[in-house]
């Protein structure tokens, strides 16, 4: 099985048509009849002509099918290098995109302060709390970057021990205690005690935390947001919702993708770095699970996610 799965398109093709072809050669070769009553093996040198025969045909179908399987693989891995190339001309034209903006506010603020040495004070530390603000956000994006790269080429260096899920989840809920007020907004934990998988305890944080972060800054003022969990089988079954204002439908099949954002400057305003759903969907496959999101515009928004125990 292991050796099928490292076998490429191609090869996986050829393989299987010629292991058709051999059996059904076999069968055909050293039995006279499809009609017969028992199996008799061959005498006659007319069988052996015709076994000559078979293994020509079938020695050149195998040259054929091991051509066309070599070509199917070219095509494929070009493809893949040119999706993998212009994905990442994407990322990189976001990544560049994204790190502009916290920049040239910074350069902004402190030009102004240096260019005006006689700004008042008041002035001069307004300016400098917001070139800080926009420092904080400038790591915090370099930081979901790292993570990120991190999940993609090194998902290996993660170490992975028990991890109770509830004390997480319920830390988060004493850290966004302020900002649910600030927002007249009520955190539902309905999870049982001590859910303890086999994880990442950032990876397993960054989850619940940025799921949590996105309802608080988009579901609306005076909303709820609920979090709810089940074992079936060797996964839990996790299901976080809020009853805001949902998103329209025809954002729901991107919005895990990375910098993709459904208001721009909304996001921008609220501090986001755009990557926060990605790494949620990395870091719940990372964990052996899978995350869907249901909506439906001003109907709030579902997510349903599974990790393994």
């Amino acid at each position: 099985m292991k050796l099928h799965k490292k076998l490429s398109e191609g090869r996986n093709m050829f393989l299987s048509v010629m292991v058709i072809f051999f059996i059904y050669a076999i069968i055909f070769i050293l039995f006279e009849d499809y009609d017969r009553l028992y199996l008799e093996p061959f005498e006659e040198s007319s069988d052996w002509h015709l076994l000559i025969f078979s293994l020509v045909v079938m020695l050149g179908l195998a040259w054929l099918l091991h051509r066309y399987a070599q070509r199917m693989d070219e095509r494929i891995n070009r493809e893949q290098t040119e999706k993998q190339t212009l994905m990442r001309r994407e990322l990189t034209q976001n990544i560049s995109h994204e790190l502009k903006t916290p920049v040239a506010s910074i350069l902004g603020y402190t030009e102004t302060i240096l260019n005006n040495p006689t700004m008042s004070t008041e002035t001069k530390t307004l300016f400098i709390e917001r070139a800080h603000a926009q420092a904080q956000r400038l790591t915090s994006l370099l930081q979901d970057i790292s993570t990120l790269n991190r999940m993609d080429y090194a998902a290996s260096g993660f170490n992975f021990e028990r991890t109770d899920v509830s004390h997480i989840v319920g830390e988060i809920a004493l850290e966004t205690e302020h900002a649910l007020k600030a927002k007249q907004m009520t955190l539902c934990n309905y999870l049982p005690e001590h859910i303890n998988i086999m994880g990442n305890y950032s990876l397993i944080y960054s989850i619940f935390r940025n799921l949590i972060d996105n309802a608080i800054n988009y579901a609306g003022h005076g909303t709820t947001i609920e979090i709810s969990a089940e074992k079936v089988r060797q996964h839990w079954h996790f299901t976080l919702s809020d009853n805001g204002q949902g998103i329209p439908p025809e954002h729901l099949s991107r919005i895990f993708e990375r910098f993709y954002r459904i208001d721009r400057g909304r996001s921008r305003s609220l501090g986001g770095t755009g990557l926060g759903l990605a790494i949620v969907k990395n870091a719940i496959q990372l964990h052996g699970g899978t995350i869907t999101v249901h909506s439906a515009e001003g109907q709030g928004l579902r997510y349903h996610f599974t990790l393994k125990s």
